[in-house]
């Protein structure tokens, strides 16, 4: 066995619950900064912020982990939770290049979807695919961002 040869091992997972009034911190514990820990950093990073959205006249800030999709309808932005739907002032393609490194794609002209909320992807009619979200809801993904969700979710660089 080589003298440095790196040693691969699996990470432990600690989960702990704090009181409400504390701020809640992830804390990543390591022996060296490798590719894996910044990727799980990132990620981390990556769901944090939220959008603010309308709902019966009420503005609310919606949490982008909490976000399903989001989807354009006769010239309004609609953001939908899995226990509410708001409108948004922001235009679809406006969102797309705020939430583009919080794993948001878009799937169609009209829409964007958040990666994490994909239970599973499958090929529809005409070169479409079909994802079903963790609520059980299923949106059509177009033909033309097939191909970008292909390498997206091969974690291919784009």
């Amino acid at each position: 066995m080589y003298r440095n040869a790196p040693t691969y091992h699996d990470m432990d997972v600690k989960i702990s619950r704090i009181p409400e009034d504390e701020r809640e911190l992830v804390d990543i514990r390591c022996h060296k900064e490798t590719d894996t820990v910044r990727e799980i950093a990132a990620f981390v990073s990556s769901r944090q912020g939220q959008l603010t959205g309308m709902l019966e006249g009420r503005q609310y800030g919606i949490g982008v982990s909490e976000i399903l999709y989001i989807e354009s309808v006769d010239n309004r932005t609609f953001i939908y939770t899995s226990s509410k739907v708001y409108e948004s002032k922001q235009r679809i393609y406006e969102l797309e290049e705020q939430l583009k490194p919080k794993h948001f794609l878009r799937i169609s002209k009209a829409a964007l979807v958040n990666l994490m909320k994909i239970s599973s992807v499958k090929p529809a009619l005409g070169g479409r695919f079909s994802a079903v979200l963790s609520n059980g809801e299923e949106l059509i993904i177009s033909r033309k961002y097939v191909p970008e969700l292909k390498r997206t979710l091969r974690g291919d660089e784009v």
